[in-house]
């Protein structure tokens, strides 16, 4: 009897305690109306309107203007924002959000599939929507993203998601974006395992590497052709959007060279929309890239330069020096997850080498969206659009000015806590006690 009691006890503890730090439910679809008053409108296309009036209504963006001389009248429910900023919801770009909880544990990791051509996994059936990484970026106003499969050569299709949902179906913005194509590498790190020398050198298999991403791409291509064929291939048939245009293909690349035969590859497989991941040296190639109209994902810039010759802050200025040559330009990651809560301060980085601060909220707005293919109803704060913003106390692209006191996605007003947010609570209350 003891022992049952003991079952009984110990299983009401987990409970409470599974209640207590359980996802934050999503939030209901928006009813009322209501506007936004007296805030900065930071628009996400380079444009500010002071001292804002955001009327919003079934989820969308019904008016933004300036407010008139005269006391407004409203007739619905009025959010005063006096003093603070509104900005459209950030866009993260070529992340594993959603697909990886915990990196050392190998049971909560499904962003890699075995084998190397693998056009046709689908990243969006295995997001997490109730992760507690995903719940992580929505205080610092990351309320969108791209979440994408890893390894091989062709990884797998990538999806755009909301980050308040309650399972993959409900999160998926735009499923199946695109197709990431990690292009072969030019240089080759010793492997030692294999006795090999430390350090970079040429991989002798470069070329092979290429004809056995372009023998994939003929053969797929040549299916796509096939409307009679009777056999079912999934990665053939995976790739018939990439080659009708109503998929991207993200090609992952950084070498010179590389970038240079991506770029060609693009051209001879008639890829019409493709874009450029990674891109370390895209900027001795930006006359190339625009002449191609392809865009540019870049790494995360808050990094170390690859090589010891080159300049210190190489990562940092690599934006500006896309984006000053008329290459579109939206900042991404390394297919990492829980760092995507950094995406603001990545954008803060950059407007310390040069670029203004909405030229940087660009690169996480508007650019991303045109980028990804949702531009039409997200990205900025525009008429039509989604509402999908947050308000902010301050200039949300510097940590001290981040404090996010709504967030709404598709008019929707979502919860701004989190595990991190609850432990915070905790503790503060335990040494406010003390």
């Amino acid at each position: 009897m003891r022992n049952i009691q003991k079952y009984i006890v110990l299983s009401l503890l987990l409970g409470t305690f599974a209640m207590t730090y359980a996802q934050q439910t999503p939030a209901p679809k928006q009813t009322e109306p209501f506007s936004i008053v007296g805030a900065t409108a930071h628009i996400g296309n380079g444009e500010i309107i002071e001292n804002a009036i955001i009327y919003i209504e079934d989820g969308k963006i019904k008016s933004i203007k300036p407010a008139s001389g005269v006391n407004e009248v409203f007739q619905y429910k009025v959010i005063d924002a006096k003093g603070k900023h509104v900005y459209p919801g950030f866009i993260a770009t070529n992340t594993t959000l959603g697909l990886i909880e915990v990196g050392a544990v190998r049971a909560s990791n499904d962003d890699d599939e075995i084998g190397a051509f693998n056009p046709h996994i689908r990243s969006l059936i295995a997001y997490n929507a109730e992760s507690k990484v995903v719940e992580s970026m929505r205080p610092n106003g990351v309320l969108m993203a791209q979440t994408r499969p890893q390894g091989g050569d062709i990884s797998g299709t990538s999806s755009v998601v909301q980050l308040d949902a309650w399972n993959w179906e409900d999160a998926a913005y735009k499923a199946d974006d695109g197709v990431f194509l990690n292009w072969p590498n030019s240089m080759r790190r010793g492997r030692w395992w294999l006795g090999e020398e430390p350090g970079f050198k040429p991989n002798k298999d470069y070329q092979e590497d290429i004809d056995k991403v372009k023998s994939f791409f003929k053969n797929a291509s040549a299916f796509s052709k096939a409307k009679d064929a009777t056999d079912k291939n999934l990665p053939f048939a995976a790739m018939e959007g990439v080659f009708n245009g109503t998929q991207r293909l993200y090609i992952q690349a950084n070498a010179e060279r590389e970038i240079l035969d991506a770029i060609a590859f693009a051209k001879a497989m008639n890829i019409s929309k493709p874009v450029l991941v990674g891109g370390y040296q895209a900027y001795k190639v930006v006359e190339k890239l625009k002449a191609a109209n392809m865009p540019v994902i870049v790494q995360r810039v808050q990094d170390l330069p690859a090589m010891d010759d080159h300049d210190y802050d190489l990562p940092y200025r690599l934006p500006k020096l896309l984006a000053d040559a008329g290459v579109m330009v939206a900042l991404g990651y390394d297919g990492e997850y829980w760092q995507a809560r950094n995406l603001p301060f990545y954008a803060g980085q950059v407007t310390q080498f040069g670029m203004s601060d909405e030229d940087a909220l660009k690169m996480i707005t508007s650019n991303a969206a045109k980028i990804l293919g949702i531009d039409k109803t997200t990205g900025t704060l525009e008429v039509g659009k989604d509402a999908t913003l947050f308000i902010s106390e301050g200039n949300a692209l510097d940590m001290r000015g981040n404090k996010i006191s709504k967030a709404y996605i598709q008019g929707r007003d979502i919860s701004l806590e989190t595990h991190q947010t609850e432990l915070w609570k905790r503790y503060s209350e335990k040494y406010a006690r003390d």
